[in-house]
């Protein structure tokens, strides 16, 4: 997952049966779904797959059968990290690495409280590296339970360790994730961009690829914008997808994963709305949005000529 291998991360959606449960022959689907539309790895066990409403046996089961479907076809990552001492999380580390992922991710929020300065994040970031082993670390800059962004001049220590190979940023902002870049550059490690609003600058600055919830919408589309956004003869076509994602941020950001998995089900996918996260009600108005969204996506899609498998 290095800077040279632009691509798109997704990061994955848990589906769920109606009585709650794990939907395994949905996620079979939907991890074939990924692949297909071209994605260069997977995050799973994340925030889009609702990871604080998972015990550790099905986190441990979900990445597993994620892993086994993969079949090695691209690297796979998955967080594991989720408070406590840090002994406690690197030993949930060592179980996730187990699984076969190529990197364990850790919640940069999990690691300090909100109030806990740098040099305390810093002193646990380092404990955990000691605690686990030769296992290859990213960090994830998770929202909840509250977020922290790592300063550039941090990221470029842990990296400098060899042991962290990739950074999932939500920062939100270019100029950080310049200097981001800048200091890490020459290491095996990739920055993977969440924030869909600065996609193609954030590529041109280095980026090694995008991980945002929008390829739970349209995965090929994202692919689509990391193999084409430098060429300069679809500058129109690269500028219109680029408005297009801005211009339905709200939409796909509303009651989400809910609107998510409502839209792949307008795809075809056999798959429930069904959440174990309280994120809203959704309201019949959210649902013309979500269906609009999907007309608009299947004009652009058409004049773009890209392929869709379902």
């Amino acid at each position: 997952m290095e800077n040279s291998q632009k691509g798109f991360i997704p990061v994955m959606l848990t589906p769920f049966l109606n009585n709650g449960e794990i939907d395994y022959r949905a996620l079979t689907q939907l991890t074939e779904i990924y692949l297909q539309a071209g994605s260069s790895g997977l995050f799973a066990n994340c925030l889009s797959s609702e990871m604080f409403e998972l015990t550790n046996k099905e986190r441990i089961q979900a990445i597993k059968y994620v892993i086994k479907v993969v079949d090695g076809a691209v690297p796979v990552v998955a967080t594991g990290t989720f408070g406590g001492p840090i002994s406690k999380q690197a030993d949930f580390v060592k179980q996730v690495s187990d699984c076969g992922v190529e990197a364990v991710i850790a919640i940069t929020s999990l690691l300090t409280d909100e109030d806990e300065a740098d040099n305390v994040f810093n002193e646990r970031v380092f404990d955990l590296l000691n605690q686990t082993e030769d296992i290859p670390i990213g960090f994830y800059e998770c929202p909840v339970p509250y977020k922290r962004v790592l300063k550039p001049a941090q990221l470029a220590d842990f990296v400098a360790t060899g042991r962290v190979i990739y950074h999932k940023d939500t920062s939100l902002d270019l100029g950080q994730i310049k200097e981001k870049l800048r200091l890490t550059d020459g290491n095996a490690f990739g920055l993977y961009d969440a924030y869909i609003v600065h996609a193609v600058e954030s590529l041109k600055a280095g980026s090694a690829g995008l991980s945002c919830i929008q390829g739970n919408y349209f995965p090929e589309l994202i692919v689509w914008l990391c193999d084409h956004y430098n060429d300069e003869s679809l500058v129109i076509e690269v500028n219109a997808v680029q408005k297009f994602l801005i211009d339905n941020m709200d939409v796909m950001h509303n009651v989400y994963p809910i609107v998510s998995k409502y839209f792949l089900q307008k795809r075809g996918l056999n798959i429930s709305t069904f959440t174990r996260r309280n994120v809203g009600s959704f309201t019949p108005s959210i649902v013309k949005e979500v269906e609009k969204l999907y007309g608009d996506y299947t004009v652009l899609r058409s004049d773009l000529n890209i392929q869709v498998f379902i």
